[in-house]
């Protein structure tokens, strides 16, 4: 599971553009950090074309320290996700043409019980907290990726098709080697990228072995504000970002 193929109902074409706005924030104030509440968009470039986005979710803050950010996507809510350029959704194309066909961006929606992210600076990962109805814990996934960008109105990386999933008994397994071998057969990653990225995920299963934060850290008993809306996405989802930090 990638972070393309993710839960999403079939939604509408985008055509590189969603709907309604989202509060628009800055990353300002003395820390430049943004304050719990604070909408942002949490971002993917295409693999293809590193100038384009294919993923963007809006996201609420949780909390954004000098060790941590950690945000949460709402069910139900609209993002942007990458398919066919004839409609189809990628996990649906064999794997062989899966990375090879012309692609186009559509808005869809999140749905399920919602998602949260966790991801510490400079880390080649992110950690997200899945759960069944009714706030069954399930389980935790680290999304192996390029360590995120900030700028002004979110954060920005780029996939890196090899994740991990780690359950609630403390046992994990690679997933998606298959996507991420056939990554590197269609020129999506060289054989240097993957060597780090591989590297990345040994790094994070010495984490995971020792149990350290975040799985130590009780997230998976964490719940949104109820008083929390749902962020929108807004018209320029695309835009180039600004005030790029690190």
């Amino acid at each position: 599971m990638t972070a393309d193929m993710v839960g999403t109902t079939e939604g509408e074409a985008a055509g590189g553009r969603g709907a309604a706005g989202v509060r628009q924030v800055t990353a300002g104030g003395a820390a430049g950090r943004w304050a719990p509440g604070d909408h942002i968009l949490w971002r993917y470039r295409d693999n293809a074309d590193p100038a384009r986005f294919h993923i963007c979710r809006p996201m609420t803050v949780v909390q954004d320290t000098d060790d941590l950010l950690a945000v949460w996507m709402a069910p139900g809510t609209a993002c942007i996700k990458p398919v066919l350029a004839d409609g189809t959704p990628v996990h649906r194309e064999p794997l062989a043409t899966r990375y090879t066909k012309p692609r186009r961006t559509t808005r869809d929606h999140w749905f399920g019980t919602g998602v949260l992210k966790l991801a510490r600076p400079g880390d080649p990962w992110s950690v997200w907290l899945f759960w069944e109805h009714g706030w069954q814990f399930k389980n935790w996934y680290v999304n192996l990726e390029q360590p995120r960008r900030r700028w002004s109105g979110g954060i920005d990386s780029e996939d890196h098709f090899l994740d991990i999933c780690v359950y609630p008994d403390r046992h994990w397994e690679w997933r998606d080697e298959d996507e991420f071998a056939q990554a590197q057969r269609d020129g999506l990653m060289t054989d240097a990228r993957a060597a780090e990225v591989r590297s990345a995920g040994r790094a994070a299963i010495a984490q995971i072995s020792a149990w350290r934060g975040p799985y130590s850290d009780g997230w998976e008993d964490w719940r949104p504000d109820p008083a929390w809306e749902v962020p929108r996405l807004p018209e320029d989802w695309d835009r180039p970002a600004d005030r790029l930090q690190s």
